[in-house]
């Protein structure tokens, strides 16, 4: 078991606010501990899956799993994990009754300063039954929506996206903290969304 730095639940309550009032179901994840369980969730995953969250802290997301669930996209959701790189896939999981539902899974490293790996941030939407071709919908008006951004601010949706902090696009990018939270400000309002759990979402169906 990995150790565990004594300002961690500091942490778990700051990056929690990721998503709290979200309305994309959302839940952050601890690599430091055994087995990346859950270590956050919000009140939109739990009506999303019926598990409340004394069911869903402390577990690893594949209890959403079961006998219908693809493994080469479960394998796909491991690598990204290991490859600590955005990912999204469009997976079979189960509600806490038994119900089967399509499950657009994206999951994304979040970084501190230093570079060095801290949680994941993991969101689910789920695609209504029969729906025809509902990812592709997704990806194209999310594509859409980024390219009507400035390159800058393109810039810093991508960078948000990787799990990159404020700080450490500052740095990159050559600019004060102060002007990248203007452009993140700017590409929220632009896209129509008030969380950063969002905005990598966008990102990542945008193919940043």
């Amino acid at each position: 078991m990995a150790t565990i730095s004594p300002n961690a639940p500091r942490l778990e309550a700051t990056f929690e606010g990721l998503i709290e009032n979200s309305p994309i179901a959302s839940v952050i994840s601890n690599p430091r501990l055994q087995d990346n369980p859950i270590v956050a969730c919000n009140e939109a995953f739990c009506h999303l899956t019926g598990y409340p969250r004394d069911q869903v802290v402390g577990r690893n997301c594949r209890f959403l799993s079961g006998p219908g669930t693809e493994p080469w996209l479960t394998e796909e959701i491991r690598a990204g994990v290991r490859e600590h790189r955005p990912t999204l896939v469009e997976i079979l999981n189960y509600k806490a009754d038994g119900t089967p539902f399509r499950n657009a899974v994206l999951v994304a490293p979040i970084y501190d300063e230093t570079d060095e790996l801290l949680y994941f941030l993991g969101s689910q939407v789920e695609i209504p039954e029969g729906a025809t071709g509902p990812s592709n919908s997704r990806r194209i008006k999310a594509a859409e929506t980024v390219k009507a951004l400035s390159e800058r601010q393109r810039q810093v949706l991508e960078m948000v996206a990787k799990g990159l902090l404020n700080k450490q696009i500052a740095g990159i990018l050559g600019l004060s903290e102060k002007t990248v939270k203007m452009h993140r400000a700017i590409v929220m309002e632009r896209l129509g969304i008030h969380r950063t759990a969002e905005m990598v979402r966008v990102a990542v169906e945008a193919g940043l």
